[in-house]
């Protein structure tokens, strides 16, 4: 099949590279001409593992490429993917969804007869039906159909949930749009892969609480860890204890200093706006993007309580600044409110990130970065870890002892046991876990 994806950033990059992958022809369209000349030249505008390899393989045996003009791709396509960014908009929290139907203004001229235009962006309750208005408005003769195809791809595990997904979930009460999207998906379906087929309306809300959900697990675990710390409990034990339970499952139950990244603050936010327009409110949405907010900042007041509540002057080594491993995004990590305040207590901030620092760099003003982990701690009053890298996971801790200024370990991702950190002479802090003895 020919496709069009039109967006080639996160969502329509990967999503192109893995159908061209399946065989099909796949021209990868975006307005930012350095980006597409970058992309040619074999670039990669985001670190994704793996992604560089696959993109190479099948630009190479002709089935992938990129361009800026849409008109002569979208003509000889039998799907058009619309995977333009959605991110909140300034102001009120909705998803901005500007950029969508400019690509499906733009697009609807160049529109083959009996098209179907795919939703891949995460877009609300509706979009679809104003995308397939807007085509038609701008292109009466068009037989279009407009199908949402929501994404649920992981950062950092993007190609493999895009080749083995949990589900594919395609919204359309078209017969001739799902028989199109069989064809699209059907090597996933001779690998069993479960296909979802519904409405648009259901697909597009499909993907908001499916976000929704598992941020509301994490802040849910977040807040029981806080209560273990009080009661003198271990939280992992706790997410263990309750994770066993089929159903509850053991996913998304890892304490630490709250989510981000490009999909959960935004989705959440964007749901909460929709159950407010349609006088349908979703309180625990609500709680849940309150906690989070809440908590990022809060993480810096655990690193001050290590020394008694003040970190004036005090040189603190922050290792991840990335909202996940393996990704170098930046957006709404748990990093950038983190150091925020630990400046605003006084404190001089050291930074390491195994890909993010290039990213890091268009954020964070007066800190230092450092390029490895025990320079960044290097003279330091403590060291917290962010992002739980697999670097970070067998750091030196004897060489950490003998180089950092005080050994304090403040680990907001428990990756290390109390026992072993402080069987090193360290002061241990975790998340949800008994506490030692503050400086």
């Amino acid at each position: 099949m020919h496709i069009a994806m039109i967006g080639a950033g996160y969502v329509g990059l990967v999503s192109g590279a893995c159908l061209s992958d399946f065989g099909h022809q796949v021209v990868c369209i975006d307005s930012n001409a350095e980006k597409v000349a970058s992309l040619n030249d074999g670039e990669m505008p985001i670190h994704e593992p793996g992604l560089a390899e696959l993109v190479a393989r099948n630009v190479d045996q002709g089935r992938l490429s990129f361009a800026s003009d849409l008109k002569s791709a979208v003509g000889e396509a039998d799907v058009v993917f619309i995977a333009v960014g959605t991110p909140s908009r300034r102001g009120d929290g909705h998803a901005d969804l500007s950029y969508v139907y400019t690509a499906a203004r733009e697009i609807a001229g160049a529109l083959p007869d009996r098209a179907v235009v795919v939703t891949k962006s995460t877009v609300p309750v509706g979009t679809g039906d104003e995308v397939e208005r807007i085509i038609r408005e701008e292109n009466p003769a068009a037989s279009v159909a407009v199908v949402s195809n929501p994404e649920f791809l992981r950062e950092g595990a993007a190609i493999r949930d895009f080749k083995h997904p949990d589900r594919i979930v395609i919204g359309t009460d078209d017969a001739r749009a799902r028989s199109v999207m069989a064809e699209v998906y059907r090597p996933l379906h001779l690998n069993a892969s479960p296909i979802l087929y519904t409405d648009r309306r259901t697909a597009e809300l499909t993907k908001y609480a499916a976000n929704s959900f598992l941020a509301t697990k994490i802040a849910f675990i977040n807040e029981i860890a806080d209560l273990a710390e009080k009661v003198g409990a271990n939280v992992q034990e706790v997410a263990r204890g309750i994770g066993l339970d089929n159903r509850i499952g053991q996913k998304f139950l890892h304490a630490g200093p709250g989510f981000g990244g490009s999909c959960f603050p935004k989705d959440a936010m964007a749901l909460i706006k929709t159950g407010q327009d349609n006088e349908s409110p979703l309180r625990i949405v609500e709680t849940v993007v309150a906690v989070n907010d809440q908590r990022k900042r809060a993480m810096a007041r655990k690193v001050a309580n290590a020394f008694g509540g003040n970190i004036r002057g005090k040189s603190i080594a922050v290792l991840g600044v990335t909202f996940k491993p393996e990704t170098d995004d930046m957006r709404d990590a748990p990093s950038i409110p983190l150091i925020t305040a630990l400046q605003d207590m006084g404190a001089e901030v050291r930074v390491f990130d195994p890909v993010g620092m290039e990213q890091a760099r268009k954020v964070f003003e007066n800190v230092t970065f450092c390029e490895s982990a025990y320079r960044c701690a290097k003279g330091c009053h403590a060291l917290v870890i962010v992002t739980e890298w697999e670097q970070f996971r067998a750091l030196d801790l004897r060489e950490l002892a003998a180089i950092m200024a005080c050994p304090v370990i403040v680990d907001l991702r428990n990756i290390y046991s109390p026992e072993e950190v402080e069987g090193n002479g360290f002061l241990y802090c975790g998340v949800g876990r008994p506490k030692s003895v503050a400086y």
